[in-house]
């Protein structure tokens, strides 16, 4: 399937170019935390076919588009995930984003069918912190402990531990996170993550420059990501990234990532919910057109939120 078009990158008007997808393939998680906003999805039923799923990417592809990042719900959920991984063009990137409760049991079979590394939410190494969050049954927290170790060991590194900072919650474990962490001399790399702005969860916000000083005061070094200048901390052989998407100028000035729900919809912005495209009963030869409307509605949320 050949869909250059023309060498054409997607450049939206605030001259963001557009490198990288982000797909939810599912709506359905097997787990229930707290805070979770699911991926703002519309609530919309349905799931896209594998074809639907090729056919976006290898339009994406067409524009240059070369980081995929597949995520859910629970993208483990969906049995046929080795399949979709196998139909995708070639790209430079293909992450996905998991809780690990299925992670042991097909770490391999991913890494075989094309996948390259892992994003895995954990948000506590206490079992019982976990399944408070989590809203989980007995035994859960072990296979992601499992699932975490099975990634490592197929070489789906560096695994990017997910840790979404709620306060009262795991505010005190990012220490205990960091030991874990080191014991993988840099496979595993830890993400802390400012709390996303959906629901009723203002009460779990935490002082995120406290954390960034503490951090800093930490760190031996101190590096900049070029993707929303996220800062990286290098703290005792650990390596640290901080995200902050919220009250972000720069998260929104350097995003260069467009979305797909798990119904086939291209969204924009993640955080607004009105500017969607959808491509789900698309051809082929429609997309491209879709992907540039989609792409004309960016619009910074920070300049958003500020308007409003």
């Amino acid at each position: 399937m050949n869909l250059s078009h023309s060498k054409e990158f997607l450049k939206d008007d605030y001259g963001r170019t557009i490198k990288s997808l982000r797909m939810s393939i599912t709506d359905r998680c097997n787990l229930n935390c707290i805070y979770c906003h699911n991926e703002g999805s519309t609530g919309a039923s349905g799931e896209m076919s594998v074809g639907t799923i090729s056919n976006i990417v290898h339009v994406a592809a067409g524009f240059g588009i070369n980081r995929l990042k597949i995520s859910g719900g629970e993208p483990l959920l969906r049995k046929d995930l080795e399949e979709i991984l196998l139909a995708l063009p070639p790209l430079k990137d293909v992450s996905l984003t998991t809780n690990g409760v299925l992670l042991r049991e097909r770490a391999g079979s991913l890494k075989d069918a094309g996948l390259n590394r892992v994003n895995i939410s954990l948000d506590s190494l206490d079992e019982g912190n976990y399944k408070h969050i989590t809203k989980c049954k007995d035994g859960i927290f072990g296979k992601v402990i499992e699932g975490i170790h099975a990634a490592v060991d197929s070489g789906l590194t560096p695994v990017k531990l997910n840790m979404v900072l709620l306060k009262g919650v795991n505010g005190s474990e990012v220490e205990d996170m960091l030991s874990f962490v080191k014991q993988f001399h840099g496979d595993v790399i830890l993400q802390l993550i400012q709390l996303m702005d959906f629901g009723e969860v203002a009460c779990y916000h935490v002082d995120v420059d406290e954390v960034e000083k503490e951090l800093e005061l930490k760190a031996g070094c101190v590096q900049v990501r070029e993707l929303h200048h996220r800062k990286k901390y290098l703290i005792d052989g650990a390596e640290v990234e901080f995200v902050k998407p919220v009250d972000n100028t720069e998260f929104c000035a350097n995003c260069n990532r467009l979305r797909v729900t798990a119904d086939g919809k291209l969204r924009p912005c993640l955080l607004v919910n009105d500017d969607l495209v959808d491509v789900s009963h698309a051809s082929v030869e429609e997309m491209p057109e879709l992907f540039r409307l989609a792409v004309s509605r960016r619009v910074p949320f920070y300049r958003k939120r500020k308007e409003m």
